[in-house]
């Protein structure tokens, strides 16, 4: 009876079912095509070494078996020949029909290029001079279903080079090479490590306490003891530990997790090593590190001892000899031309830092100004490695004091070719000192700070044993790395950087399991497109969906109900239905169905806040710059995007609500449902009900409008009060610093760069481009002549004037009539301080102050005077509050009382001015 393929019928043109195909078609015919063992006796190096002297055209008898992948296959009749690549290089297969057993011979002829094989054959050299195994057989180890890259432009695309690293080793031998030599490099650090008398450790992954450095962490949930736990941000505290019970030098090499950014430096996940000797100090940490270095400068790069010497990125970088140590302030003088220190009057430090464009701010004292010109213009100069120390103690608020001026601590930084690779102290070991240093980190977590440390009290515990004067030191191993494979990018000396996710399709899915055996609910596409879109979110979901039904059985055994229906509060209204269902393809020419000056009309009716209309307009302007760049057929729709992106905002704050009363209003104004769409996508990280962006008009909106709110309160802090002089690195400051402008999410800035591709200092670059381009648009802070001119005036004596008239265009609210003296008197009034202000996440509008009241306990109330206000502008004031209204929630959190202020519009504009009184007078006096 014939038998009849199991392969399914395939178009030609479409080579991945072509090799599924031919997969089959083995299988059909009796053959595995991925069978269980296999057989090596030799590799394509050992036969080029041990038959280098074999002449051209001589035979041998001697047999080996050899495995590799097929990297080039062609015939010529009863001839054939096979370029095998194995781990160590590659060598010909010289197949001869004569040779072979009929079966390899059938074999040789379905291969293909990407194949893994096993040939087994006597050693020849051909008469053209290319030694070569001649198979006696061959076996098909691995039958390859998706094709290589073409061989003539090879894999050149770093995004699939990086994601897809696999290939990129089949592909890139340079790249093998680069991990051969950090592999030997990693082995030498713990060879030299060990040598020098230090004992390798691991300490755990997970940590309860956040420690060992200043960074955001990631969070994780030990199911066993039911409590997140960090992944660790660093080493430091456990190896400190260590040297307390008496282990005298430790080390240790291991992965690092921070929840930060990516770019040529920087990978959330990276590995370094820190190492800690009792005994010793920043003096036995510089040895350690010359030593180590020129060790694997000699033994890895081949450099002869005395003259380590080497190359990165085309810069000649000198290893040998001693190397120089230059302190901060040294630094910072050579490059400012005069001679500068911590005694420097803190006048001249502004005056310098402003001159070469460097931002500082009134609070920075003359420690941190003169780091700020070292960080900003001297780091960037030292070409051969140079120990940087004695830093102010304002930037190394964990490290060590000198004995002999505690404004400067005991610590270094290596740099080379402009980059730190090392960080030394001599370490903190005074148990009293440490607590108070983490009392301050965990004061600095409350006022907003989520890469401060929390508060370890077993470490405190553990130095209060008493810890032995000590040097330490951690490496950067991937920075390393790049120096010594001489690599541009962190991502070319990780086998595995981080990515953004892929976006695979339904239709990939599809066709890697259409023929698996398995059963059809595991093999249900739809799930396992969902499962590999989402990952650990759809695990994450999977469990709330678990946890679901028994909190809210236990919330109703214990009377929290509540009062209306979940689903009656969020009922999506027909409009809003309409909207996201609504569909646009790239590509397509928009009409919103309004002009544009109907579009501001309705800006303008719903809100009366001059902050909220400027943002607006902001938004308006970025992305009508944007549609120019990839959908010019669109500009003026991707403007009203862009205008009326918060049209409910000012009226309905509430997170869940926003956008969807913006497709009402639109729906009632006769605008194209597609217009509330787009909008829409940019409220889905707080909505997940809303639909996400896919257009790059909507991906562009995602990413414009939290980070053109960062740029606005940085320039806000601008001498010039613009964008247009805003250098990108003063931005990228002012975003890894959790404490300014508290109200813009960083995670949201994140997960706009990666719905367009960048990274997020690239998209700090691109809004900042941008916002320059359509300036004075969005430059609502820029200081013109007049504005100069009253700073310039501000504090001079002038002579006294009568009291002015009232101003033209000036309006104030009337006078509200019919209250009791009754009623007015219930109303409890106090003097309270304001102890801690911060701006309300999602809020453009509501800043939460922490008070105190007089009465010993802290009071919270939220006010809706952000426009007009900066919390750092206003902690350490003394204000007036009601403190005897009910508490209300606002945003999900309780305001105990209102703050009171003075209002009145001048030309259509509504002016604030907060009620504050003279600081003498004490928090909780009541007022008459």
């Amino acid at each position: 009876m014939d038998q009849t393929s199991n392969a399914p019928e395939v178009d030609i043109n479409d080579v991945l079912a072509v090799r599924r195909a031919k997969r089959q078609a083995l299988m059909d015919a009796g053959i595995n095509p991925y069978p269980i063992k296999s057989k090596v006796t030799a590799h394509a190096k050992d036969l080029e070494e041990k038959y280098a002297d074999l002449e051209a055209g001589a035979d041998t008898e001697d047999t080996y078996s050899l495995a590799g992948r097929i990297r080039a296959i062609r015939g010529q009749g009863k001839l054939m020949f096979v370029v095998l690549e194995d781990v160590t290089g590659r060598i010909q297969l010289f197949c001869r029909v004569n040779d072979m057993d009929e079966a390899s011979w059938e074999l040789l002829r379905k291969l293909d290029m990407g194949d893994i094989i096993q040939a087994e054959g006597n050693v020849v050299r051909t008469r053209r001079g290319e030694l070569s195994l001649a198979p006696k057989s061959l076996v098909l180890l691995s039958k390859s279903v998706r094709p290589l890259p073409e061989k003539f432009h090879g894999l050149t695309d770093r995004e699939i080079r990086y994601r897809q690293r696999y290939l990129d080793l089949i592909m890139n031998p340079e790249v093998r090479d680069v991990f051969r030599r950090r592999s030997a490099i990693v082995s030498l650090i713990r060879r030299y490590m060990e040598s020098d008398g230090y004992i390798e450790v691991e300490t755990p992954m997970m940590h309860a306490i956040l420690g060992g450095a200043n960074a955001k962490p990631f969070v994780t949930h030990f199911n066993a003891l039911d409590r997140d736990f960090y992944l660790r941000i660093a080493t430091e505290l456990p190896l400190k530990r260590l040297i307390v019970g008496g282990m005298e030098r430790v080390f240790e090499i291991g992965r690092q997790f921070r929840n930060e950014g990516m770019d040529l430096t920087h990978n959330p996940e990276f590995t370094s090593m820190e190492a800690y000797c009792a005994y010793s100090d920043l003096d036995g940490m510089k040895q350690l590190t010359e030593g180590l270095f020129k060790t694997i400068a000699r033994e890895v790069c081949g450099c002869e001892e005395g003259h380590e010497v080497i190359t990165y990125q085309g810069q000649q970088i000198d290893l040998s000899g001693t190397w120089r140590s230059a302190t901060v302030a040294e630094i910072a003088s050579e490059v400012c031309g005069e001679e500068l220190s911590i005694d420097t009057p803190i006048e001249h430090l502004r005056e310098l830092n402003a001159k070469h464009g460097i931002e500082w701010q009134e609070n920075w004292g003359a420690g941190k100004l003169l780091f700020e010109l070292y960080d900003e213009l001297g780091e960037q100069t030292l070409v051969n490695p140079t120990f940087v120390c004695d830093y102010p103690e304002e930037v190394s608020p964990l490290a060590k004091r000198k004995d002999d001026d505690p404004r400067i601590t005991d610590r270094f930084e290596l740099v080379i070719a402009g980059h730190e690779y090392a960080n030394a102290f001599s370490e903190l070991n005074d148990p009293v000192d440490q607590a108070g240093r983490f009392a301050e980190q965990v004061a600095a977590k409350g006022f907003g700070d989520d890469e401060a440390m929390g508060y370890d009290y077993d470490y405190v515990r553990a130095l209060e044993y008493g810890m032995p004067p000590a040097g330490g030191i951690g490496y950067g191993i991937d920075r390393m790395m790049m120096l010594f494979c001489d690599q541009p990018s962190i991502r070319d000396v990780l086998l595995f950087p981080q990515m953004k996710p892929e976006v695979v399709t339904k239709e990939d899915i599809a066709r890697q399991v259409s023929g698996a055996r398995t059963d059809n609910a595991a093999a249900n596409v739809d799930s396992l497109f969902s499962n590999a879109e989402k990952g650990a979110t759809a695990e994450a979901e999977a469990q709330d969906q678990k946890d679901a039904p028994a909190e809210a059985d236990a919330n109703d055994a214990a009377g929290e109900k509540d009062e209306a229906p979940a689903q009656e509060e969020g009922a999506m209204s027909d409009a809003v239905k309409a909207a996201i269902d609504a569909k646009a393809a790239e590509g397509d020419k928009l009409d919103s169905g309004l002009t544009r000056d109907e579009a501001f009309a309705l800006v303008t009716k719903y809100n009366k806040d001059p902050f909220h209309v400027s943002h607006a307009e902001t938004l308006e302007g970025l992305m009508r710059h944007f549609a120019q760049k990839y959908d010019p057929q669109n500009v003026d729709f991707w403007g009203q995007v862009g205008l009326l992106h918060d049209l409910d905002w000012e009226m309905w704050q509430d997170d869940q609500l926003h956008t969807q009363k913006t497709a009402e209003l639109l729906a009632e104004a006769g605008a194209n449902p597609y217009l509330a769409h787009a909008i829409m996508t940019h409220n889905s990280d707080m909505n997940h009900d809303l639909p996400k962006p896919e257009l790059k008009m909507e991906k562009v909106l995602f990413e414009c409008d939290e980070v053109s709110g960062l740029i606005q309160a940085a320039a806000h802090m601008r001498p010039s009060g613009s964008v247009m002089d805003m250098p990108l690195k003063s931005l990228k400051k002012k975003f890894k610093d959790k404490r300014f402008a508290a109200g813009c999410d960083r995670d949201v800035m994140r997960l706009g760069a990666e719905y367009n591709g960048l990274e997020v200092n690239d998209a700090l670059n691109e809004v900042l481009e941008a916002m320059k381009a359509i300036a004075p648009v969005g430059d609502i802070y820029a200081k013109g002549a007049e504005d100069e001119k009253d700073e310039k005036d501000e504090g001079s004596e002038a002579p006294a004037e009568a009291p002015a008239e009232a101003k033209q265009g000036v309006t104030v609210e009337p006078i509200a009539e019919g209250v009791t003296f009754d009623v007015f008197s219930q109303s409890d009034m106090r003097v309270v301080h304001i102890k801690d202000c911060v701006a309300v996440p999602k809020s453009k509008k509501l800043l939460q102050f922490t008070l105190d009241d007089g009465t010993g306990t802290d009071r919270t109330i939220l006010s809706g005077i952000h426009a007009y206000y900066e919390p750092e502008d206003l902690i350490g004031k003394n204000v007036v509050a009601i403190v005897n209204i009910p508490p209300r929630k606002m945003m999900g959190i309780e305001s105990c009382g209102m703050l009171l202020s003075a209002i009145h519009e001048e030309d259509g504009q509504e002016r604030l001015n907060l009620l504050m009184v003279d600081p003498s007078i004490p928090a909780g006096s009541k007022l008459y």
